[in-house]
């Protein structure tokens, strides 16, 4: 209902206006210039480009659906339950992250570190009395020392800003590690192996693009004494001054004298052995250029999804229903799965052949197929009913009549006694 203008006069707000004029007065903690809670990579990652492949992979792994539901007594998917927990996984996390951008910090800090806790920051009770309790908002934290019953982890305190060490208790918190540690995190794993390669590669970019021009003056006499080698610096001064006091960097030598430019590229077999590096790399998460630059068919991203992004988010999810679910919870038939949409990697020319075969196969309904592909559900009532639209809808069972039997007074009533 709209509100009449002298509501509207009373009720009206604008950021600008309507403001404290003492907000500037008080402290609201650290600020930054950056977003503090933003995971950081460690070795140098952030130099490689070993950083794209761990966002591909934590970009299509938060693109999968994580949500608390309730199973059936088969075990399959029965309901999604309303619950803090699975607020936190599909809606918001915490303060500065959605349920989205939560499950893509979790692959990003366990690509990178090797193993992640995901710390419950906000509980309706103590984890350390009861197991029965709901988690309000989650964090991922960095683990810095194992103890047998604890771990010490660097988590960011939205409260204060800043992130603190603390130590808690390992059944409190989840911690995953990553499935792929072996062939990424370890010291001499293939992936760290071809990053001090991508590093050396970046310090050789650096020496031969900083300016200098690595020359070599061949002098007509023998520099044996201290005259003639004092003699010799002041030469290679003197032509020094030349090249950065001209306007083109032009300097004379005598007839002679004789200059060996030494920046010439050095063949080595660096990048051979980068490229090797990378496809083996590839071949051990199972992916290939196609996938990183969007080319790949069907076969190629099925295979990606079912050998590299499976197991990762399969080690998420297992650990969060042991941690996160207790015995009771588990009995009751309650917990933690994910889903793909199967409609989100379809061509248009595929979705009419998908919608006809779910609907044919009572696989789906008319209006969850319309949900899909971005359309209005349909009022039709026949919309929400499962069954195969192009056979006719069975005949309703109608009583059949019996037989009618008349009794010997019956007849003679009616005057017809056999």
């Amino acid at each position: 209902m709209e509100l009449a203008l002298g509501s509207r006069l009373r009720h009206a707000w604008n950021t600008f206006l309507n403001r404290d004029p003492l907000n500037y007065r008080h402290s609201f903690g650290p600020s930054y210039s950056y977003r503090p809670d933003r995971p950081v990579f460690s070795r140098g990652n952030e130099r490689s480009i070993v950083t794209s492949v761990y966002n591909r992979i934590a970009l299509d792994v938060s693109s999968m659906t994580i949500q608390h539901v309730r199973l059936d007594e088969n075990d399959r998917f029965k309901e999604v339950i309303d619950s803090g927990l699975n607020n936190c996984l599909t809606v918001e996390a915490n303060l500065d992250q959605a349920g989205r951008a939560f499950a893509q910090d979790i692959a990003m800090s366990i690509l990178d570190e090797g193993c992640v806790a995901i710390v419950p920051v906000d509980t309706t009770f103590n984890p350390k009395e009861t197991g029965a309790f709901d988690i309000v908002t989650m964090r991922t934290g960095k683990i810095l020392e194992w103890y047998p019953q604890h771990v010490k982890i660097r988590v960011y305190n939205d409260r204060k800003g800043e992130k603190e060490d603390i130590l808690v208790l390992k059944s409190t918190v989840g911690i995953v590690e990553n499935p792929f540690y072996a062939v990424m995190n370890e010291p001499n794993s293939t992936m760290q192996r071809l990053i001090r390669k991508l590093n050396l590669l970046d310090a050789i970019d650096e020496q031969s693009g900083s300016g200098k021009l690595n020359l070599i003056i061949q002098l007509p006499y023998v520099i044996k004494t201290a005259a003639r080698r004092q003699q010799a610096e002041e030469r290679r001064k003197d032509i020094e001054d030349q090249l950065s006091g001209s306007k083109y960097g032009v300097a004379y030598t005598d007839g002679t004298e004789r200059v060996v430019q030494l920046n010439r590229p050095v063949d080595n077999n660096l990048m051979g052995q980068i490229e090797y590096l990378t496809s083996m790399l590839y071949s051990q998460l199972g992916l290939t250029q196609g996938i990183m630059d969007g080319s790949a068919d069907d076969k190629t991203m099925q295979n990606y999804y079912t050998r590299t992004i499976e197991p990762i988010l399969s080690a998420i999810v297992d650990e969060m229903k042991r941690k996160f679910l207790t015995k009771t919870a588990r009995s009751q038939k309650q917990s933690i799965l994910f889903f793909r949409d199967p409609f989100k990697l379809v061509p248009v020319d595929k979705i009419a052949e998908m919608t006809d075969k779910f609907t044919r196969n009572e696989v789906m309904t008319s209006n969850e197929i319309r949900q899909k592909i971005g359309m209005k559900p349909s009022t039709d009532p026949k919309a929400d009913e499962l069954r195969n639209s192009n056979l006719s809808a069975p005949a309703e069972n109608t009583p059949q009549s019996q037989p009618t039997t008349t009794s010997k007074e019956d007849n003679v009533q009616n005057g017809t006694e056999v």
